[in-house]
């Protein structure tokens, strides 16, 4: 069959296992990283294995590694089969794989090294910023090519977020990264102090809402009809919390910055947003659940649509926190404590993990030309460890980060604090223990998954579905 006849799955392909290559690595540094707050003397006094190095790392390898590699497998395979037609350039299409996969390897020999500009998602020196740039831009170039050699008038939603994800990422990457080299390894911003933290926080949070909220909802808004089979509840509300989603995101960040030399009216209007937000967002989560109107009975027997739905559960969850914690009066007790590194999770894990997990064992057998997956069990038993998981690291980081916040400003009656930092230390040690354990958790149901994926690719025939060919 002639190449322009069919869809270019082997990118999705490529991307797909290193999602969850990624996936187990980044999540095994992070369970490493939360053992060594439990027991300090796991960096063995190795600077690189120090919490400081790794914990970088970590970030990087689940957002950008694991996350974007979710993000390229799926809105390459979502833009293909919604718009009838095939990836624009496979050439570009494979350097943007190549390339990507290079600047993840330069990420985890350089941080580690302590090469780090020290911004939070943005930690990469400046020679891998570039990188990051021009394989954002040939990305870029393959998505919208393809949707504008389209062989069908419509353009479904779920490339809609897709499209303002790419764009968005690529203005904030570039805008925030601006720095003035002094050598390969090192550089410094352009940005003088306070502008710098708000330019950050502009790009840190919406590293936030368009890396890992909008392109994982162009997720969301595929997959979930497609296991479901069934359409989207509302069309209308989904291009609804699409313009409000885009447009209320952006001015969010400033909320990082509460009781800081930032101006306060900047640090109120993130706040209004921020709370303004919790429309949208709680649109889209409705929306994803309701699609299972008239199909519920299905969660008994799918676990790949437990994954999808509870995901979005987590959605639901995480940004009805997040506004909440952006309030300056609830800020002044969650502001620097483990209460933030709950919520960050409860997004992370139980909702960017399990959207793009459930995404990709709807993905798998399709591309790999198998009926189904090896084991539906297997599947059925990760969404529960992974479940348990995230509830024990969530809950255990908000016990822990309330109990914090309130032992950080209880006083004595003659104005001195009631504990030494050190006490709250020791206070927050069995939680962490719990958090470890729960990571731990999602880390074994990521191995069970590589397993269940092997088992199922191997002496499989690697499938190149036909293109329709529509008028």
């Amino acid at each position: 069959m002639d190449s322009q006849t069919t869809y270019n799955y082997k990118v999705v392909r490529q991307f797909t296992v290193m999602t969850i290559v990624w996936g187990i690595v980044g999540m095994l540094v992070g369970v490493y990283i939360a053992a060594e707050l439990a027991w300090p003397q796991l960096n063995m006094d190795i600077p690189w294995l120090t919490f400081s190095r790794l914990r970088p790392l970590h970030t990087n390898a689940v957002i950008f590694a694991f996350g974007g590699s979710a993000l390229f497998a799926t809105s390459y395979y979502v833009v293909q089969r919604t718009c009838q037609t095939r990836l624009f350039s496979s050439g570009l299409a494979a350097f943007t794989f190549w390339g990507w996969t290079l600047i993840i390897v330069l990420a985890a020999v350089s941080l580690p090294l302590g090469i780090t500009s020290s911004k939070e998602y943005a930690e990469l020196e400046w020679p891998i910023d570039i990188l990051i740039a021009v394989v954002w831009v040939s990305y870029a170039i393959v998505f919208f090519g393809t949707i504008m050699k389209r062989k069908v008038k419509h353009i479904y939603v779920a490339n809609w977020f897709y499209g303002a994800f790419i764009l968005t990422i690529a203005v904030l990457h570039i805008i925030n990264n601006l720095e003035i080299p002094v050598s390969l390894t090192k550089s410094y911003s352009i940005y003088p102090g306070a502008i710098d933290a708000m330019v950050q926080w502009w790009y840190g949070h919406n590293a936030v809402g368009f890396f890992l909220t909008a392109g994982f909802l162009g997720m969301m808004y595929y997959f979930v009809p497609k296991q479901a089979g069934r359409p989207v509840y509302s069309y209308r509300l989904s291009v609804v919390h699409f313009w409000a989603l885009i447009s209320t995101y952006m001015w969010a960040g400033p909320h990082h910055l509460h009781y800081t030399a930032l101006p306060v009216w900047a640090q109120s209007l993130g706040m209004v947003f921020s709370l303004i937000l919790l429309a949208p967002s709680w649109g889209g989560m409705i929306n994803g659940i309701m699609t299972l109107s008239g199909a519920w009975h299905k969660l008994r027997d799918d676990p790949i649509l437990k994954f999808l739905i509870v995901s979005l559960s987590f959605y639901g969850m995480s940004t009805f926190e997040g506004p909440m914690m952006s309030i300056k009066t609830v800020n002044a007790l969650s502001h620097y404590t483990d209460w933030t590194i709950g919520h960050v999770h409860s997004g992370a894990l139980g909702w960017v993990a399990m959207v793009s997990i459930g995404s990709v064992y709807f993905l798998v057998p399709k591309l790999f030309g198998r009926e189904q997956m090896y084991s539906i069990k297997l599947i059925d038993w990760h969404f529960w460890m992974a479940t348990i998981g995230v509830v024990l690291y969530i809950v255990s980081m908000w016990i822990s980060g309330i109990m914090q916040g309130l032992m950080w400003r209880a006083v004595n009656d003659d104005g001195t604090l009631t504990y030494s930092f050190i006490e709250t230390v020791q206070a927050m040690h069995p939680f962490y223990i719990v958090r470890f354990l729960g990571g731990a958790l999602f880390l074994t149901g990521m191995l069970v998954m590589a397993y269940n994926v092997i088992k199922t690719v191997s002496g499989a025939r690697p499938a190149d579905a036909p293109v329709p060919q529509t008028a």
